[in-house]
């Protein structure tokens, strides 16, 4: 089994990025390949919204134009049975780095011309996800004040995943290189297992 992790955080050895350190652990533990894309060090263009890569009907994703690093980051996904999207918050959504990755998402949906909204190509959820989220605001506030777990969990579907667990991190800007708690990694460890076991 291939676990694959694409990082929107801004920050290496920040929280998102520590809790999917400690997800991938877990799951080379329990017997997994794993990977991790670190979206600041790629290049993806700005979805234009073309929508040439929704036009043909099938169960392969769309042929985007756009010359960039996005095919084979959609490449490395698709290899693997698991993914783990991490992301910190930013004015109450995802890091802009994720939002460009998730609007270049819109290849795995079929949308002529015409018709109203996008169908998803693939209806089958082939692969398990993990979602990690970091935020200043305590946790339950990532939930009740911004709408990025539905975000996530809608990019993981999209990839052909169905969600199996969120880690929320709370608390996490009191400091410039503040660790996580030992509750939170205990958690990750845990969501990296079920990542691999199912």
């Amino acid at each position: 089994m291939k676990v694959t992790a694409i990082v929107g955080s801004y920050r290496k050895q920040g929280a998102v990025d520590t809790a999917i350190d400690a997800i991938l652990s877990s799951a080379r533990q329990s017997g997994a390949e794993t990977a991790k894309i670190y979206l600041i060090d790629r290049h993806i263009e700005f979805c234009t919204n073309c929508r040439s890569c929704t036009q043909e009907k099938g169960p392969r994703r769309g042929a985007c134009p756009l010359a960039d690093d996005m095919q084979s980051i959609l490449e490395e996904i698709e290899s693997s049975e698991g993914i783990v999207l991490g992301s910190s918050v930013n004015f109450y959504t995802v890091t802009a780095v994720m939002k460009k990755f998730v609007e270049r998402l819109v290849c795995y949906a079929w949308w002529p011309w015409g018709m109203l909204s996008p169908k998803v190509r693939a209806k089958e959820k082939s692969r398990r996800a993990v979602v990690v989220i970091s935020s200043a605001a305590p946790s339950i506030m990532i939930r009740l004040r911004t709408g990025i777990v539905g975000l996530m969990k809608t990019a993981a579907g999209m990839l052909g995943a169905e969600t199996i667990g969120v880690l929320t991190i709370g608390i996490a800007a009191r400091a410039q290189k503040q660790g996580i708690s030992e509750r939170a990694l205990k958690k990750a460890r845990l969501l990296g297992r079920k990542l691999v076991s199912g």
